[in-house]
């Protein structure tokens, strides 16, 4: 298992979930790692994770809203591996939910920081890196929702994510030519800490899960491989899509 080997890789939201995950699937694969998120001592039992299983990984907490995170985690990938082939901005919230009409500036502008202008600050700052070694592959956490799929009372998470997608498109188009391919990844619903609390019930878990074509919900680790297909090789002539893995549900709800 090395199709990253010799890579290096920076991911966001690697604290628990889907970020968590990819990172030990990627450290696992031969990658060497950066990994981001706010809560510094989550990030700290990663990287201890993975250096008990043979891996090199270095964290750095902080917020994905600040440009400035977004650079110093770049800096760290250059200063400690010397170069930044692979970034998986995962950072997100759901942000704040019900009636459009009744969400706050506040909670509106909240979700667009973190899921959407906080991507597009780390991308930035990756891409100018990576354009220093000749190419790389960006990652997005993008979602069904308001690509494939609407849901009432989300507004906001649906329209940052779904600018998510116009976002890898973009840069997909600007920087092809110069060897960086962008991709996003649309998860259905999986099993992490943002699922749990957006369906705290069982009747909300069950209505979910029967939305999804498969009867059943994502592992953070189904996610994971998916990532590592756009982060690899093995998706060398893969740039600019929306790359579903929803257990079918979009199929379902079309």
């Amino acid at each position: 298992m090395s199709r990253l080997k010799d890579k290096v890789a920076l991911i966001t939201g690697a604290s628990s979930g889907i970020g968590r995950a990819t990172a030990l699937l990627f450290a696992a694969e031969g990658a060497k790692l950066v990994v981001g998120a706010r809560r510094q001592a989550e990030l700290d039992t990663l990287v201890a994770e993975i250096a008990a299983a043979g891996g090199d990984a270095v964290a750095l907490a902080g917020d994905v809203r600040s440009e400035d995170y977004a650079q110093a985690l770049v800096a760290l990938a250059a200063t400690r591996f010397g170069r930044l082939d692979i970034a998986f901005n995962n950072a997100g919230t759901l942000g704040e939910k019900g009636p459009s009409t009744g969400v706050s500036a506040s909670g509106w502008d909240d979700a667009l920081a973190i899921n959407l202008t906080g991507a597009f600050f780390g991308a930035k700052h990756q891409i100018a890196q990576m354009l220093k070694t000749g190419g790389g592959s960006v990652i997005f956490t993008s979602t069904f929702v308001g690509y494939t799929t609407a849901f009432p009372g989300l507004a906001a998470y649906a329209a940052s994510k779904s600018g998510l997608i116009g976002l890898t498109q973009a840069l997909a188009a600007e920087f092809g030519p110069q060897g960086i391919r962008v991709n996003a990844v649309l998860p259905g619903a999986v099993e992490t800490e943002m699922y749990r609390e957006a369906n705290d019930t069982p009747e909300a878990q069950s209505f979910i899960t029967g939305l999804h074509a498969l009867k059943r919900v994502a592992r953070p680790e189904e996610l994971a491989r998916s990532v590592l297909y756009l982060a690899s090789d093995d998706s060398s002539f893969v740039s600019g899509t929306a790359h579903l893995v929803d257990g079918g549900l979009s199929i379902t709800r079309t």
